[in-house]
């Protein structure tokens, strides 16, 4: 994997963030799932971004559930 190259990622997250976090988490997408999940989805410029956003989430004290690369919005293109 390129580190130059930006990449689509899931995270899963347990608990509730609404969309006004998007600016926050570089304008991913913020959705609801069942069971108090949320769902960041969207595109990561490179491994140093994905750290920093694993950082603020961190700091929200929301425990991590999964981050997985080449999310949906793969297919979709």
């Amino acid at each position: 994997m390129s580190t130059h190259n930006p990449s689509q990622y899931e995270i899963r997250l347990q608990g509730r963030l609404d969309e006004r976090w998007t600016t926050w988490f570089d304008d991913m997408t913020i959705s609801a799932e069942p069971g108090g999940v949320t769902l960041l989805c969207g595109e990561v410029a490179d491994q140093a971004a994905l750290h920093g956003l694993l950082a603020r989430l961190r700091d929200l004290g929301l425990p991590l559930i999964s981050v997985t690369p080449g999310g949906s919005a793969e297919v979709n293109q």
